[in-house]
């Protein structure tokens, strides 16, 4: 069965989520629908792209993902199909790619499907709908663009090495406020080579030991480990680790090492 997974910012209290799936459903009646998120903070595609990024290789190949950030029409931003590691993605050029993909697009579509004039405001609902469809068919993806040679390009900021430490940032809280940061597993294996650490972060708080799981401390005690995502986590267990210590997106944390 087809698959086209939607990460939106469109939230579940207006029409547009559901005008975006009943236009899917009209072309193709028996697609499997799954929600990635619709609750991406309004045009937020660093937040976006670091939950694509960390969740489109659990879906099969294939799979079309239909990126609805920023998508309202003007005239310096494309709208993309692309095809990366055997998935498809539809959304506007405005460095969301970028944000996901490690590597270069196998293939770059500049979409060219012509746009019904009631859907002028919510392009997501026509142009991205049809794109998404047509790809999930198995059509192919020379069909619906012509090529173009990139994508718009959007910088993130990268952990830095001063001697024998890690300086990074908190990019991510997630729904249980568990604070995720740039520092990626390996990143962070490479620099360590064995060595004992210390993890600094707000209020002069440390962490000293790397956990396997949320539970490995008592409830209420901070610990930190590489979670789903492979991005170093400060986590309370069954608490609030952002609230309680302080800490939101763009924080420093340091890990010393030793």
């Amino acid at each position: 069965m087809a698959i086209i997974t939607l990460t939106t910012d469109l939230g579940d209290k207006d029409i547009y989520q559901a005008a975006l799936k009943g236009s899917i459903l009209k072309i193709l009646p028996a697609v499997n629908i799954v929600d990635i998120t619709h609750s991406v903070a309004a045009f937020n595609i660093q937040q976006a792209g670091f939950i694509l990024k960390n969740s489109f290789h659990y879906f099969p190949e294939e799979t079309v993902h239909l990126i609805g950030i920023d998508t309202v029409y003007n005239d310096d931003t494309k709208f993309l199909a692309v095809k990366y590691k055997n998935h498809y993605f539809v959304g506007a050029d405005n460095g969301i790619f970028s944000l996901i993909f490690d590597d270069e697009p196998d293939e770059i579509m500049e979409i060219n499907i012509l746009q019904d004039l009631k859907f002028l405001h919510f392009p997501l609902a026509d142009i991205f709908v049809k794109a998404a469809c047509h790809l999930a068919e198995g059509k192919p993806i020379e069909e619906i663009g012509v090529p173009v040679m990139g994508i718009e390009r959007k910088t993130t900021l990268q952990p830095a090495i001063e001697r024998n430490q890690i300086r990074g940032m908190v990019i991510y809280i997630d729904s249980f406020q568990n604070v995720i940061t740039n520092v990626t597993k390996d990143f962070f294996n490479r620099i360590q080579e064995g060595r004992r650490f210390v993890l600094y972060f707000k209020r002069n708080e440390t962490i000293t030991h790397l956990s396997w799981h949320y539970n490995e401390v008592p409830e209420g005690e901070k610990l930190c480990l590489f979670g789903i995502s492979d991005h170093l986590e400060i986590a309370i267990n069954k608490g609030n680790a952002a609230g309680l210590l302080g800490l939101n997106l763009g924080d420093s944390v340091i890990i010393d090492f030793q």
